[in-house]
């Protein structure tokens, strides 16, 4: 199982720039268990807020989810799924599923105070976008 405090290292408040603009603000949910993601962009001249909430799926009676799985929802009444990993300094973010052909691949500088990267979409869409921390509070302390 893919270890969720992996992603204690997200938490605090990003500016976004890049294919959409604004800011995107990530906190723990009160136990460890959730990592909750306010996000307010604007992308093409749309603005857009959401929240996603991030962590292993354990339907009734079932074990929790090998891959850390997460379900978007936004005003313009999108939801999105997205599986998330983080392997050293390199976060993807599947759309869908892990594997798919729309995602987005960014690296951590060596500070981990920015991500940049690209969204990738199915027929070479997609666009950069960077991640400069504003602030870290609402961390676990774990890194």
């Amino acid at each position: 199982m893919t270890n969720l405090q992996t992603l204690d290292r997200l938490v605090g408040t990003w500016q976004i720039s890049g294919g959409a603009e604004g800011t995107v603000t990530y906190e723990w949910m009160e136990g460890g268990h959730f990592l909750i993601q306010r996000v307010h962009l604007s992308r093409n001249g749309q603005e857009v807020k959401g929240i996603e909430l991030i962590g292993h799926l354990k339907p009734f009676g079932e074990s929790a989810s090998k891959d850390i799985r997460s379900r978007y929802y936004d005003t313009l009444g999108n939801t999105f799924d997205y599986v998330y990993e983080l392997d050293g300094d390199s976060l993807v973010i599947w759309a869908g599923d892990k594997g798919s052909s729309s995602y987005f691949k960014g690296t951590f500088s060596s500070d981990g105070n920015s991500n940049a990267g690209s969204w990738h979409y199915p027929g070479g869409g997609g666009y950069e976008s960077t991640m400069t921390r504003v602030s870290q509070e609402g961390g676990m302390g774990i890194g």
